[in-house]
Order: C-alpha cells, then structure tokens, then sequence
C-alpha cells in the first residue's frame, strides 16, 4: 500500500447494529430494514431537541439490548450530532454508565466515529466501542435555516435532514463483517456559499477520499460490491462522478448514495435526497449491514460527508468546506 491516509484494520468487527426512524423515513423504500420506527417524530417530547436525544437514546439501549451487553461491557461510545456543540449526544450519554468522547465532522460524523473506534481497538486497549449519531429534520432547519413556522419555501437543490438515529457495536471478537480499513478526509474547499445545496459542498471532499482511497490501497471500484456516500443527494452524487472522474476514477452501477436510497424524491418531496448525520449511520446500521449478513453485499465502501459550516459562518459569508471519510467492510466468514 502506498503511503498516505488510507489505513488497514485486522481483528476489527461489527458486533451488531441498531437503527431507529421517523415516520416519513419508515415510508420510504427502506423502511422495512430499520430496526424501530415511530409514528411521531416528537416523541412525546416538549421540543424537538428533546425528540432526538429520545431517538439516540432508543437506538443505543436497542443495539445493548440486541447485543445482549451490559453498560459495564463497552469500553467507550464514540457520538456525535448536529446540535450546537453537539449537545445532542453529551445529553444522551447522561443516561448511561459509558466513557463518552464526543465527535463532529458534521454529516461525517459517523466515519469518524467508526474510524476512532477502530482505531481504539486495534490497539489493544478497549475491546468494545459502540459508534453512533442523531439527526432530525426540525432541529437542523431551525438551527441551520429557519423555523418551520415561517414556511419558507425550499429550494430546488435543498435536501430533507433525516429523523433517525443509527448505532453500531464495534468489537475484536470475531464475526461476519469486519472493519477492513478507511480512509480519512481531508478538508475540501470549492468556494460554495449556498447554504441550501450541501451535495455541492460536500461532492468535491467524497471525490477526494474516493480517489485517495483507491490509490493508495491499490484497489479498483469493482472490488466493492456498493460504494456508498452519504448524503450527496441526487444532483450531489452526479457532480462528485464527474469531479472523481476527472481524476481516473470511474463510478459504475455499484455506486449509489445514501441520501438517494432512503428516500423516493418523487412522492416524498425531499428535494435532492437525504442528509443529516444519522442518514449514513441509519441507512448503514438499518439496510447495508443486514444486506451484508444475508450475502447480497459482500464488500462495502462507506464514504459519509460532511458540510462543515454554522449558522455563524453562513452569516458571515463565510464559503462552506467539506470533508469524507471512507470506512471500508467486509464479509470474513
């Protein structure tokens, strides 16, 4: 391999996954996949805010659950979100006896968090890290945008913020999927200052990594059965081809997006597809890896993007970066 930012993993698995929805991403075509599904997005909750903490803490206590763990048997949560200073998840992990480190790399936070959990327990240190992220489409537009109240209309290139929370039990014990290796992002800047077509800001960083990874791990697109970003969206994805193919790498039929798979944009009137943090992690825990446990997918490239911008940075006419990481999995037996 050559060198670079592109590193191996060996003794990494996924233990179990657990993905928990709102009603309109239970409607869409995956919506059989995902583990829970609730009816009302608000949850019971007085706020919105409040909503997304409930969905992150169902979706974690699920996948203990599922896994048969207790809170004394992980070593460390890895979470994120999109809520100011990510307080989504540092409330979260109020309710749980679990070391916490927090991450953001916006809509990437799930990479990230998957690729510090590997990292961990390729050390030696901790034997089991659960990643996970939240996002909800009320919280993101008043944070981000505006508050629904106003009724803003959206613009052609907008895309929906998935109501989800999706989370995976990282472990050295051996299963059917591994974590074979990643690649980390780097910051991408083309100077976008359009707050509303985030698959613009973030199309130039997936092309990046996709390009880097192929390079400097030796492989070739068709080795994956899916190569998967997250949340492009439909007019994002096309333009990230274009820019990786500019640089020798030609995405075919296996290639597809998150943003793109969780919703139909047709009858569902999302816009460009999906986005938010959770929109990889959800899709990912939710669809991808049980497609993986019955065969269908046997290599998977994750490659979740981020928008890396505020409401503050937006004000201040500040252009808006991107970044992509790309988590590669494997069926091993």
């Amino acid at each position: 391999m050559k060198r670079g930012s592109t590193v191996n993993f060996d003794g990494v698995y996924v233990e179990n996954t657990a993905s928990v929805v709102g009603p309109k991403e239970a409607e869409g075509p995956l919506g059989k996949y995902f583990d829970k599904q609730v009816k009302d997005d608000l949850l019971g909750q007085k706020s919105h805010e409040l909503a997304e903490i409930r969905f992150h803490i169902t979706a974690i206590r699920y996948l203990m659950n599922k896994s048969r763990r207790k809170e004394e048997d992980v070593d460390l949560c890895i979470a994120g979100d999109l809520l100011d200073e990510i307080t989504g998840a540092s409330l979260t992990m109020r309710e749980f006896d679990v070391p916490f480190l927090g991450a953001y790399n916006a809509c990437a936070t799930f990479a990230e968090s998957l690729i510090t959990a590997a990292l961990f327990i390729s050390s030696g240190k901790f034997k089991r890290i659960i990643s996970s992220t939240s996002s909800h489409f009320s919280t993101a537009e008043r944070q981000y945008r505006f508050p629904l109240e106003l009724g803003n209309q959206r613009t052609p290139l907008a895309q929906w913020t998935v109501t989800a929370a999706g989370a995976v039990m990282l472990s050295d014990i051996p299963s059917k999927v591994a974590v074979k290796r990643a690649t980390v992002g780097k910051v991408v800047d083309f100077g976008v200052t359009d707050g509303n077509d985030m698959g613009a800001c973030m199309a130039p960083a997936a092309a990046d990594t996709i390009v880097r990874h192929f390079s400097e791990s030796g492989l070739k697109p068709d080795y994956y059965d899916l190569i998967a970003t997250g949340d492009l969206g439909t007019a994002g994805s096309e333009l990230m081809k274009v820019l990786a193919e500019k640089r020798g790498i030609k995405l075919g039929s296996n290639y597809n997006d998150c943003g793109a798979m969780i919703f139909n944009r047709v009858w569902q009137d999302v816009g460009q597809g999906g986005s938010g943090a959770a929109c990889s992690s959800s899709v990912f825990s939710g669809y991808i890896y049980k497609k993986m446990l019955l065969g269908d997918f046997k290599r998977v490239l994750l490659v979740p993007t981020g928008a890396l911008c505020s409401k503050t940075s937006i004000l201040q006419g500040e252009s808006i970066p991107g970044i992509a990481h790309a988590v590669a999995f494997e069926v091993v037996k």
